[in-house]
């Protein structure tokens, strides 16, 4: 009697045993799936509006402003799509999970205080979250875009400064930017002021945005250039655009800024191009 019931216990340990493993190896095959569901769920939390920009020729730069911004050259440009607006914190903690510092406005606010390394460490992991490849724009993409592509305006509205060719949109600039005069000494939600004509906001003022190119005062030239990637190398990275800390000199369409691809500021943001 008692070898019977030590063969039931052992037949029942066995089966028992067999479930627990065959569970283990079904919970191990779904883990995949479950990887890759939960990678589209956090990619649905990011929702990248962007702007198709029709490629086209321009002249980038301005022979009027400071030496960097010298001189006036023609530039042309494939198509390319550029954001809608700044990347936000609400973006930024979606693919990253954490503030790059302690510095936090608001949801719909620009991230701010990440450096040229934090910005592609956020990159990668929203393409691998995604499967675009999203970028940060080259200095001529940023400027074309922040003139409003082709679509620049090019009548004259109330004053004698083409409307696109100094600030990004209308000429007065209250309508378009949080700069030092009305910013009020602090960062705004992204899309409250006025789009230029591509329908891009917050290209004059706001926060600062990190481009891809290295930073060389000297790189601009009289020649011709298509589709312009900036110098090889370098020790800073390009930074356009002004911020709410800008006077209105220092949020035009030409203003360039060079800064460490270390370096952060609770003016400094980035917008995405692919």
């Amino acid at each position: 009697m008692k070898g019977g019931i030590k063969f039931l216990l052992l037949n029942l340990n066995s089966r028992i045993m067999k479930k627990i493993l065959f569970s283990l190896a079904l919970l191990s095959g779904l883990q995949p799936v479950f990887a890759e569901d939960k990678k589209a769920k956090d990619a649905d939390k990011v929702i990248l509006e962007m702007v198709a920009v029709a490629g086209g020729t321009f002249d980038m730069g301005a022979d009027s402003e400071a030496v960097d911004r010298r001189p006036a050259h023609t530039v042309t440009l494939n198509n390319f799509n550029i954001g809608k607006y700044e990347v936000t914190e609400a973006q930024w903690m979606a693919v990253m999970g954490a503030f790059p510092s302690s510095y936090s406005y608001c949801d719909n606010c620009p991230i701010t205080n990440v450096s040229f390394n934090d910005v592609q460490a956020f990159i990668e992991k929203l393409n691998a979250m995604s499967g675009k490849h999203y970028r940060l724009p080259t200095e001529a993409e940023w400027e074309f875009a922040a003139r409003g592509g082709v679509k620049e305006h090019m009548r004259k509205d109330n004053s004698d400064e083409l409307v696109g060719r100094k600030y990004s949109g209308k000429v007065v600039l209250q309508y378009i930017a949080w700069f030092e005069r009305n910013a009020k000494d602090h960062v705004h939600a992204v899309g409250k002021k006025d789009p230029n004509k591509l329908g891009a906001f917050d290209m004059t003022g706001n926060v600062e945005e990190w481009v891809n190119d290295w930073y060389n005062k000297d790189y601009f030239s009289k020649k011709d250039i298509t589709n312009p990637q900036g110098p090889e190398g370098g020790i800073s990275k390009v930074v356009r655009g002004g911020s709410w800390r800008s006077e209105a000199d220092e949020v035009s369409v030409t203003r360039r800024a060079a800064y460490l691809p270390k370096e952060k500021s609770i003016s400094l943001g980035f917008r995405l191009a692919e």
